[in-house]
């Protein structure tokens, strides 16, 4: 039996895998989906240096865990990258969901596709938070109106200081067991940095015919990619 972690990318919380969750239940497996400190339930938690990173680690432990499989949505890919390297021999694989991956020093802010300084004006104009997306900001994403609802509903504003958090790898990404799940609707090729990673032997890309948020949109394919992955452990 396998237990699953699964974080959820920036502004959302556990409630995000609520549809994913039966399918890996069903199929005899683990499921624990987690809020990280300053989202969702959890918002006015203090998230300082690594928090999100002990966030997970802390659960993986407060709940015992062995033969674990960390599962990271979007942002949320970079603390649970760290976290992996934390677990020992309580991993067993890591599947990154259409995530940022880590890099040794670098955080989610300095690595924004529109560069550093675009992402940190945001944040200081809006209070340090990151806001929210909007229900327009989801069009193209394989997205029915009542999942959209759904989304913007249970959103709440991300803190920055998570977010412009260098990262502090234990050990090489690369050497890990992975699958990344390509996101087709969100750009038909990862990111530069995850195509290196992918060219290693532990390293495995599958793709979904769909937007940026599968857990919403494809939440039953999503769990048999997941059960996939813990089958190749």
């Amino acid at each position: 039996m396998t237990e699953f972690v699964l974080v959820a990318g920036a502004w959302l919380g556990a409630s995000a895998w609520d549809e994913v969750v039966p399918g890996l239940r069903a199929a005899g497996h683990g499921a624990h989906p987690l809020t990280l400190s300053g989202v969702a339930e959890k918002q006015g938690l203090p998230v300082g240096p690594q928090a999100h990173v002990a966030d997970i680690v802390d659960e993986v432990e407060r709940l015992g865990l062995r033969d674990v499989v960390l599962v990271g949505h979007s942002y949320s890919g970079i603390p649970v990258g760290q976290a992996a390297g934390r677990i020992a021999d309580r991993l067993a694989r890591v599947v990154f969901v259409d995530a940022s991956v880590p890099a040794d020093g670098e955080s989610f802010v300095s690595a924004w596709w529109q560069g550093p300084a675009a992402l940190e004006a945001e944040l200081a104009g809006n209070g340090g938070v990151w806001a929210p997306p909007t229900a327009p900001d989801f069009d193209g994403q394989g997205l029915t109106g009542e999942q959209t609802a759904r989304i913007v509903a249970g959103a709440t504003p991300h803190p920055g200081a998570s977010l412009s958090d260098p990262a502090k790898l234990s050990g090489p990404l690369g050497g890990l067991p992975v699958t990344y799940v390509k996101c087709l609707l969100d750009g038909p090729e990862p990111a530069d940095d995850v195509a290196v990673l992918l060219s290693g032997a532990s390293w495995e890309l599958v793709t979904l015919d769909t937007g940026h948020w599968p857990m919403f949109s494809r939440p039953q394919e999503l769990a048999r990619i997941l059960t996939g992955a813990a089958a190749r452990s």
